[in-house]
Parts: C-alpha cells; sequence; structure tokens
C-alpha cells in the first residue's frame, strides 16, 4: 500500500518563509504614509503613488517573473526578486523627493514580484501531490498572511527605536537573508505532456477561454480592496476611529492610541487570513471553486459597506478587520488552483501572473485614488464605496466560469 505524499515538503516551507517575509515587507509600507509625509510636508497623495506604483509593477512584473522562473529556473528568478527587492528599499532610504520614491516603487514592485505569489505557488503547485495541491497553495497563501500579521506592528516598533530610512535598510537586509534557504527549494520538472506544450499555445488558449478573461475581470477588485485597505486602513483608523477607552481591554494591552490600533488592525487582518485561506483550501479540494470565489467577494463586499455606514469605533475596527481577514487572500488558493486545473502545472506562474496583474490594476487604482482622494475630499468615503461597488462586480463575474478542464491535446503545441 502506498504512503500518502506529506504535505508540508521543503519546498513547501521554503516558500512559505519567502512569502511570509516578502509580504511582512510589502503590508508595512501603510505604516509609513504618516512619517514620510510629515516629514517632508507632503501631500497624502505623493507616498500613496509611490505604493500604487510599487503595486502596479508587482502586476507588471508578476507574468515576467513567471516567465523567467520557467526559461531559466525558479531559484534564479527568486534571487533576481530578492535583489530588486533590497536595491529599491535601500535607494528608497535615500529619497528625499516623492518622484524619487514614485520611480523607485517600480524597482520594490519587480522585487515583491519575484518572491511573490507567482513564482513561488507555481513552485510549490508543481512540488505537490493531487491530493494536497489545494491545501498546500492555501499554506503558501496563508504565510503571506503570516507576514501581514508581524510586517505592520514590526514597522510601528521599528520606527519608535530609528528613523524610517533605517527601518528600510533593515528590511532590504531581512529579505536577502532569506536567500539562505533557497538551496532547499526544488521542485520536479513538468511532466511529459505539459513540457511538449509551448508557452504560445498555452497563451493563445487561455486568451481565447472566456472563463481566464472572466478570472482576469474578477481579480480586479480583489486588488483594490486589498491595496486600498493596506496602505490607508493605518492612517484611516488613526484620524477616524474614535478614541481607546482608558481602562478597556485595548488600553490594558498597551494598544493607547488609534495610531498603534491602525498598525494593530493589519495585523489581525492578516490573523484572521490566516484561518481564511487555509479554510478555502480545504474547501477548494470539496466544493465548486467559482462558487466559493463568488461568495467570498460577496462577504467583503457586505461586509465594508456595513463598517462605513457604521460610527468607526475600536470596536468596529476590531470587528471589520476579523472579518476582512478571514476573506482577505482567500480568494488566491482557488484563483491559482482554477487556473493549474484548467491549464496545467507547465506555465501554471505565467498564467496566474496575467490573471495577477489584473489584482494590481486594481492595487494601483485602490492605493493612488485612496490618496489623491482624500487630498481633494478629506476623507476616504467615496473610495471605499468604490470598492463595495468593484467587490459586487466580482462576486457575479466569477458565476460563468467554467471548471471542467480541456483536453490536453487541445492546448499542446
Amino acid at each position: 500500500m502506498d504512503r500518502p505524499a506529506p504535505l508540508f515538503t521543503p519546498v513547501l516551507i521554503v516558500g512559505c518563509v519567502i512569502i511570509l517575509v516578502s509580504f511582512a515587507i510589502r503590508a508595512s509600507f501603510g505604516v509609513f504614509q504618516i512619517p514620510i509625509a510629515s516629514e517632508f510636508g507632503w501631500l497624502r497623495a505623493e507616498f500613496s503613488l509611490a505604493i500604487a506604483i510599487q503595486n502596479l509593477a508587482w502586476g507588471i512584473g508578476q507574468p515576467l517573473f513567471g516567465a523567467v522562473a520557467e526559461k531559466i529556473g525558479d531559484r534564479k528568478a527568486i534571487v533576481m526578486g530578492a535583489l530588486l527587492y533590497a536595491a529599491g528599499l535601500v535607494l528608497s532610504s535615500f529619497a528625499v523627493t516623492p518622484e524619487a520614491h514614485q520611480i523607485l516603487g517600480f524597482v520594490v514592485g519587480f522585487g515583491i514580484a519575484g518572491t511573490g505569489f507567482g513564482v513561488i505557488l507555481a513552485v510549490v503547485g508543481r512540488a505537490s501531490s493531487d491530493d494536497n495541491r489545494s491545501m498546500s497553495l492555501a499554506v503558501a497563501t496563508a504565510a503571506g498572511s503570516a507576514g501581514q500579521v508581524f510586517g505592520a506592528p514590526v514597522a510601528e516598533w521599528l520606527l519608535s527605536m530609528m528613523p524610517w530610512q533605517s527601518v528600510f535598510v533593515v528590511f532590504a537586509g531581512t529579505i536577502l537573508g532569506v536567500l539562505l534557504f533557497l538551496p532547499l527549494m526544488r521542485a520536479p520538472a513538468a511532466n511529459k505532456v505539459e513540457l511538449q506544450e509551448s508557452m504560445g499555445a498555452i497563451l493563445t488558449k487561455a486568451a481565447k477561454d472566456p472563463s481566464f478573461t472572466l478570472l482576469f475581470l474578477g481579480f480586479f477588485s480583489c486588488g483594490y480592496q486589498l491595496a486600498f485597505i493596506t496602505a490607508h486602513f493605518p492612517a484611516f483608523v488613526t484620524e477616524m476611529c474614535g478614541p481607546i477607552a482608558p481602562g478597556g481591554i485595548l488600553h490594558g494591552m498597551g494598544i493607547t492610541t488609534t495610531s498603534a490600533l491602525g498598525a494593530v488592525s493589519i495585523s489581525l487582518i492578516g490573523l484572521f487570513n490566516i484561518a481564511g485561506t487555509l479554510t478555502a483550501g480545504w474547501a477548494g479540494k470539496r466544493f465548486t471553486k467559482k462558487y466559493l470565489l463568488a461568495g467570498i467577494y460577496t462577504g467583503r463586499t457586505v461586509a465594508a459597506a456595513a463598517f462605513i455606514l457604521m460610527p468607526i469605533t475600536p470596536t468596529s475596527v476590531l470587528i471589520f478587520s476579523a472579518v476582512m481577514g478571514a476573506l482577505w487572500l482567500a480568494t488566491v488558493p482557488l484563483t491559482s488552483g482554477l487556473i493549474a486545473h484548467l491549464y496545467g502545472l507547465r506555465y501554471m506562474g505565467t498564467l496566474y501572473g496575467i490573471v495577477f496583474l489584473s489584482h494590481q490594476i486594481g492595487g494601483f487604482l485602490g492605493v493612488w485614488l485612496g490618496g489623491r482622494l482624500y487630498d481633494v475630499s478629506g476623507d476616504y468615503t467615496l473610495v471605499w464605496w468604490i470598492g463595495v461597488g468593484v467587490g459586487a462586480f466580482s462576486a457575479l463575474v466569477h458565476l460563468p466560469v467554467r471548471e471542467n478542464a480541456p483536453p490536453r491535446a487541445a492546448i499542446a503545441a
């Protein structure tokens, strides 16, 4: 009797470490909004645009790094990504103009692409058995949430001891440190049938498939909502939330300011998303993925609408963070798993990267509009309602997606 393949392999463990560190740093940028704007006297939109460009570059870089990984090797692509990430952070620590931060946002964004989901999930997917694949993708995605748990609070803690420039340098050293684990990340090659398929044939097939287009369009709102909240929620909570009551539970835990609550809210989103993402991976093996995706987007839409309609209090911030966290990255293992099921594992990194580009276009708009409309109106209300609208759109657009894979001969070169 054959023993079942293990879920936790060296590839999955190392992939989790890389994603955890990469996403911890990425999730912390919202904490720097107020310190950087205050030091230089910038409008909120200035640094917001740098983060928005970072998200857009991440999206552009994702299919490119996926293709690089499939051509020259996964580990070489990850090394390239880590070097770009570190260089962008170090150079940003010397930047003193909005334009410099915005240009370096491209470098940081490409670095995130090389150390993020597109490359790592493709490796993890190939290294997993068919039975474990959905859960393996969920575990790797949950590692990104774990990074989010630590990223913003660690950044806030480091800012209490050193200037933001030094924090950027510390983060650069940390992302380079994960390369020490890279020799353990060895994934098997694609199977014989998939090796006979050309990238052009797969891309052509996907481009002609309405389901791929629907997945592309549906991922837009995910990026819009997540990037806006990551970049602006700490500042939103700092400025809009009611005071923390002395003697209360939060006060007793040392969370005495709305600024600290803003950082903790990002951490709480990440904490709850670990459970949410693992649940999505479990459910993706047992239920129809497109309906799960539609349900997740519906839940986000309802949660965002309810939150903005109610008074912003420490309690409502915590409840919203928990609910949104449970739905945060739950879309990733389902979307990536659906792509692998429909088109195979050989070019999963590139295909997921293309769909992810839509995610990051949404992220760019969410971050940039957040800063721009804040400067115009003095609050984030309109940006929230746009997020509600695009969330409802994504809930609907996933319903016609097919889940039956085409015959392999139909997509072979």
